[in-house]
């Protein structure tokens, strides 16, 4: 996650309330005054007969992910106005999963919750039961991001030192907090998926010997190649075992504090020649996954997979959107359909500014529509969980990363919370996108779920309420949505 400073992102900000704060982000553990639940999302106990159950969100904040008491019943009769056919006979990519990254500075913060209330919030963010999202993937930092208390990787000695044989490798930072908190979230959802992306190699290994930018030497691509293998191992050994891996979080920019560059011609080299032969001898399963990086580049991601030496190890390339536009996705899946495409991150910023009708008109007009509707697997939101001032994080890191939930004397949730339930908590992995007709100002983007269930979002772009028709075979029901607001139906 690179410092948001110098981004200029869209995606605008959303105020939260000034909390109490959580206090430092020290190891030694310090219960907070359990908190209370400000929000719920189960709804009415009872509700009307319907075909198909309606979810909403309204721009301006009223509504939160509610399930709305409302008979939306399909008729054979003739449909007049705008529609949405639904065709689950067009079938596109199968669905990873939706959810946010569990930065260490977010594992610390739910790892000093009263355990009851620890256990309540997993729960409610993890469980697939009809109260709760069901956040299905999950990214996680190689070492710390600029979300961490401090910087540190899993070989920390002298820069002006070296380690070759990795003598001095140990995980004991992740420890703390992290494995913990995974190992609560692996009791909740034993299959949910787990994305590793390094912020930074050693500063050792690096041309500056330092924690930010820089580049991985080429003598220690060897020495890198072993130390995330003995990363996966380590973290095997611990119970958590990781999908996949990006090779680097943002390598064309070294601003962050931990960051490292690297071009596509070094990351090709890399994975040909070290990673991916690393990896096939050490029997790894873990799917390697390139550039983690903005749309405005499909350029870097196209140039890896064109080395046919490189491309053999690499099961596909993932994305951010603080430049370019979503279609770049396409742009990349086009040019090599049989490799995958992810989106890994986007961040909504905290300010003294209320922007939860933009950041939940952008992002999920971007994101929950735009990156499946562009072939993505998975779509994650930036950083689960902050404190009321945006900790922790590193010096120099972003300092105004807004969490899905902020823990203080209260937890509350925020914008990114509700973006990425409208899709968590119905399209789970192993759904597939099928094909939807599209509307002017109606996005929507539809699914297939492994139960049979359909499942369509739909984000009133427009400045006035639309009514449409849902179509799906011989049947229509007919709906309407104000302005600004997202839906979730499912039948």
């Amino acid at each position: 996650m690179s410092t948001k400073s110098y981004l200029l992102s869209v995606s605008g900000i959303f105020s939260i309330l000034v909390l109490l704060s959580i206090g430092s982000c020290s190891k030694v553990k310090k219960d907070v005054k359990s908190p209370i639940d400000t929000t719920k999302i189960s709804g009415p106990e009872t509700f009307v007969k319907t075909d198909v159950i309606l979810w909403l969100t309204k721009s301006d904040s009223s509504i939160r992910f509610k399930r709305q008491n409302l008979a939306l019943n399909f008729s054979t009769l003739p449909a007049s106005g705008n529609s949405i056919a639904i065709d689950s006979t067009q079938t596109f990519q199968t669905i990873d999963g939706f959810g946010f990254a569990l930065t260490g500075g977010s594992a610390y913060l739910i790892n000093r919750l009263p355990a009851t209330d620890r256990n309540k919030l997993l729960k409610e963010l993890f469980a697939s039961d009809s109260t709760f999202i069901g956040i299905s993937y999950l990214r996680i930092s190689i070492g710390s991001s600029d979300l961490n208390s401090n910087v540190f990787s899993y070989d920390n000695i002298d820069p002006n030192s070296t380690d070759v044989n990795l003598t001095n490798f140990d995980i004991t930072p992740d420890t703390y907090d992290l494995i913990p908190v995974l190992k609560s979230i692996l009791t909740i959802n034993p299959d949910i998926k787990i994305l590793g992306s390094p912020w930074s190699a050693p500063a050792w290994m690096k041309t500056n010997k330092s924690s930010i930018g820089g580049s991985l030497v080429p003598a220690y691509y060897g020495v890198y190649a072993n130390y995330l293998v003995k990363y996966l191992q380590a973290m095997k050994a611990n119970g958590i075992i990781l999908d996949a891996i990006t090779i680097q979080n943002e390598p064309e920019y070294g601003g962050n504090n931990p960051s490292m560059v690297m071009s596509a011609t070094e990351q090709a080299d890399f994975v040909k020649n070290f990673l991916g032969p690393a990896f096939k001898s050490a029997n790894l399963a873990t799917k390697i996954i390139i550039f983690d990086h903005n749309c405005d580049h499909p350029n870097y991601p196209i140039t890896v997979l064109n080395d046919a030496d490189a491309r053999q190890y690499i099961d596909g390339s993932a994305f951010h959107l603080y430049g370019g536009d979503i279609s770049a996705l396409s742009t990349v899946h086009n040019a090599y359909p049989d490799k995958n495409v992810y989106f890994t991150e986007e961040w909504v910023g905290g300010s003294a500014a209320n922007n939860f009708s933009a950041d939940l008109k952008w992002h999920v007009r971007n994101l929950i529509i735009g990156a499946p509707s562009n072939w993505s697997k998975n779509v994650l939101e930036w950083n689960l969980a902050s404190d009321p001032h945006y900790q922790p994080h590193t010096q120099g890191g972003c300092s105004t990363c807004l969490g899905a939930v902020t823990i203080g004397t209260n937890i509350s949730r925020n914008v990114s919370y509700y973006i990425i339930a409208h899709a968590s908590k119905f399209v789970k992995t192993g759904s597939v996108r099928i094909g939807s007709s599209t509307l002017a100002n109606l996005s929507n983007v539809a699914y297939k779920t492994p139960e049979g269930k359909k499942v369509l979002i739909v984000l009133n772009e427009a400045g006035s309420t639309q009514s449409f028709n849902i179509m799906f075979g011989n049947k229509n029901v007919t709906t309407s949505l104000d302005a600004g607001s997202v839906a979730t139906y499912v039948w």
